[in-house]
């Protein structure tokens, strides 16, 4: 790894179920990679670790925040404030930074508009309101909107949405920076994390796709840094998340009715599979039984029913195996 991309980690205290978030500084350009949860503790943490890199942080020049959720995103105003540093994420998420006092009461409700479409009881929805607390965040501050291809020096920006919509992957030749599209040890939810997205699995199929491209187009295997833990092995990761995502499709598909029922809502089906769910569990199992539903329906093996809420029977026919299920032949990809 050449001098410009000698990449140093800062650790978090774990904040959230993937484990600690992964702050990644690039010291010979001044760039910091998901300063990390909001808050005076991790403030700390953030401070003490550039410090030890041996970087101020009046010297950082750009904070670059792979997608909008708080434990990447929290630190990010402070820093760019304390540093008089440019803020930049992709444009589809910039606007749940850039003006969040109002984004997220918009976020809440329409989380909560998707949980009842998902068949989700109005007493779990109006816990999950409830649990869902404002972070110690700015109600706004400037963020500078990023595109697919932009570069940031010699580092280019990859839309790689699923997660979020508008989660990114920055490409620095020799290293990608991962956010939360490829993780060593957990899943990337699909579906509740960000609701503003349909077609959600898909997309992010699609993602980790453009993921082995980027790897595939390098004349030597970059370094992969995710946005929890240190590292991980981007081929064996991913085969192993397809996998998942083809036993969840077919998973929920099993637990359809036949035709000419009335069908049964992701929430049922969530509810089926992973057991009772509460607080953001109940999103985050509801949005990705969901998603399963959604694709299952992509590849012929569901249809929805008409109706306000979300309502799915299976279809008649052969079942691929858990190898073919995730094959769209319709796609520009080859996975989708």
């Amino acid at each position: 790894m050449s001098d410009e991309t000698t990449v140093e980690r800062i650790s978090h205290t774990a904040a959230s179920p993937e484990g600690a978030n992964s702050t990644y500084v690039l010291p010979a350009c001044g760039l910091v990679v998901d300063p990390g949860p909001p808050g005076d503790e991790s403030w700390g943490v953030l401070r003490d670790g550039l410090s030890a890199i041996g970087l101020d942080v009046e010297s950082v020049e750009t904070v670059v925040v792979t997608h909008w959720h708080a434990d990447h995103a929290g630190l990010a105003p402070r820093l760019a404030a304390a540093a008089g540093a440019e803020l930049a994420m992709h444009e589809a998420d910039a606007p749940l930074v850039a003006d969040y006092g109002a984004e997220r009461a918009r976020r809440v409700e329409r989380d909560a508009r998707r949980l009842r479409e998902w068949g989700v009881p109005d007493e779990i929805v109006d816990a999950v309101r409830a649990g869902d607390s404002p972070s110690p965040m700015p109600a706004e501050c400037q963020v500078t909107g990023l595109v697919d291809g932009d570069l940031l020096g010699d580092i280019e920006v990859v839309h790689a949405p699923g997660h979020t919509a508008g989660h990114l992957v920055l490409d620095a030749g020799d290293a990608l920076f991962l956010g939360d599209a490829v993780l060593p040890m957990y899943t990337p939810n699909v579906g509740g994390t960000d609701t503003r997205m349909d077609d959600s699995l898909a997309t992010y199929l699609d993602t980790l796709d453009r993921v082995v491209e980027r790897v595939n187009s390098h004349s030597a295997t970059p370094n992969a840094f995710p946005g929890h833990g240190s590292t991980v092995d981007l081929s064996d990761r991913i085969a192993v998340i397809r996998a998942h995502h083809a036993e969840r499709v077919l998973n929920a598909r099993a637990e359809l009715p036949a035709p000419g029922s009335d069908g049964r809502t992701p929430w049922s089906v969530a509810r089926s599979l992973f057991g009772e769910m509460r607080g953001i569990h109940a999103k985050m199992g509801a949005g990705e039984a969901a998603a399963h539903l959604e694709y299952a329906v992509r590849r012929g093996l569901a249809e929805r029913v008409d109706g306000d809420i979300d309502r799915y029977v299976r279809t008649d026919g052969t079942v691929p195996d858990s190898d073919a299920v995730l094959l769209d032949t319709d796609s520009p990809s080859r996975y989708r």
